[in-house]
């Protein structure tokens, strides 16, 4: 590419592109993450769940929500904070030693032995998918020296986070009237955990080998979505009496769209995961690919230095990304805003940025869509100074130059009638002499 010869001047100038769905040419179709016939989900009823909320996993947007900040028992929802703290505060190879743990029979668990050993990766994998009551115990123990410890870094780091419906009085869930959390607080605590690819990855497996501790165990995960439907990639189930039957769930679709989901209070299982999966479903056929860019159309133009067109600025490529439905995307153009010099078709003179909110989703060149004219002399005088003026220019011009003719034949004609006198007298002398005798 050509450098520009010159750039007299930036413009930085951001303009809403398009809503999602409202590009119909440009679109794709709804990241369902399963077949067309799904595409147009109702909005779930949620009829049986307490409360319940639907968030973009990208920046927390709320598609969804019923009571989200209803506060309530959350079960074993409550040990994806204890998770947090764990993969914070200890390395996947720290060895912890099971503390003295007298469950109930109905409690989850894995049966570790007070002063069996076993490190924190299998400890986790036993934490969220077996939702193991005395792993849970080992890893507060563990990380905080004891569980009241543990319990003051859970409130601390639920403040950190601003999670302010949320309160926290053992690291497992049992009932307690100060262990309670709200659906938003939730769903926040996993979209913030699902970036962890180690968490991620715990919470989309169906089960898991415990190689670590005493004896080799194997764990199954208690979310049966995760089995039932390729789509589902979590994250965590609870009940207890009090709380009801509880799923903190995470979907992606086939665009890569992320959502999350919580319901709470749910009567029984059945409706737990019905009432998530609607969710799922209506979350991800929310988003739609469209494109962001069109390397065809001008998104800009530009000045050309002394003259009077303007040159087209056009993408280099196209730009597709994943939108919510009725979600802004804008663009940036950062361009100069009058080009100088001849530029040959394509040159790079900026770029355009896509974003969505606050987010850059893109950045693409910006080039000339033809060939720019550079401008001559006489058109660069015309431009400068206006067509009257150049006009009365040329009129002086061609009047000095007249005059300056006139003078100078003038001068021509003088110097031969002087040279013709010179070359006359001395042939007029002689003929005025005789012969001498």
């Amino acid at each position: 590419m050509r450098p520009l010869a010159a750039v007299v001047a930036l413009a930085g100038l951001t303009l809403p592109i398009c809503a999602a769905g409202e590009q119909p040419a440009a679109a794709a179709g709804p990241d369902t993450g399963q077949s067309q016939g799904a595409s147009r989900e109702a909005a779930p009823a949620l009829d049986t769940a307490a409360s319940a909320i639907l968030i973009d996993a990208r920046d927390g947007a709320v598609i969804l929500q019923k009571g989200p900040d209803d506060r309530r028992a959350i079960a074993s929802t409550t040990k994806l904070m204890t998770a947090l703290l764990a993969l914070e505060r200890a390395r996947p190879d720290d060895v912890f030693t099971a503390p003295t743990y007298s469950a109930l029979p109905v409690e989850s668990k894995i049966n570790l032995r007070a002063g069996e050993r076993m490190r924190m990766d299998d400890l986790l994998e036993a934490l969220l998918l077996e939702s193991a009551n005395d792993a849970a115990v080992t890893i507060a123990e563990g990380v905080a020296g004891s569980r009241a410890a543990f319990v003051r870094e859970m409130n601390d780091r639920a403040r950190g986070l601003g999670l302010s419906g949320t309160s926290y009085a053992n690291p497992i869930g049992l009932d307690d009237p100060a262990n309670y959390s709200t659906a938003r607080d939730l769903a926040r605590l996993a979209r913030r955990l699902l970036q962890n690819r180690v968490f991620a990855k715990i919470v989309n497996s169906t089960s898991a080998v415990l190689e670590s501790g005493a004896r080799r165990r194997v764990v199954g995960n208690r979310n049966d979505l995760i089995s039932q439907y390729p789509f589902v990639e979590g994250v965590k189930t609870g009940h207890t009496r009090e709380a009801g039957y509880i799923l903190v769930g995470a979907a992606r679709g086939r665009l890569g769209a992320r959502v999350v989901s919580v319901v709470l209070g749910e009567p029984g299982e059945r409706a737990r995961d019905a009432d998530t999966l609607a969710l799922l479903r209506y979350g991800l056929a929310q988003f739609r690919r469209v494109r962001a860019l069109d390397s065809r159309r001008v998104a800009a133009s530009a000045a050309v230095a002394h003259r009077d067109d303007r040159a087209k600025l056009v993408p280099a490529r196209d730009l597709w990304v994943v939108t919510r439905r009725g979600e802004k995307i804008q663009h940036r153009v950062d361009s100069p805003r009058v080009l100088e010099g001849k530029l040959a078709p394509r040159t790079r003179v900026g770029h355009v940025t896509v974003l969505r909110g606050k987010h850059v989703v893109g950045r693409v060149p910006l080039v000339t869509a033809a060939e720019v004219q550079g401008a001559g002399p006489l058109r660069v005088v015309v431009h400068d100074l206006g067509l009257p003026l150049t006009l009365l220019l040329l009129v002086v011009i061609v009047a000095l130059a007249a005059i300056a003719g006139r003078r100078l034949h003038s001068r021509q004609r003088t110097r031969a009638r002087a040279e013709r006198r010179v070359r006359a007298r001395p042939e007029s002398g002689a003929e005025g002499q005789g012969p001498t005798t």
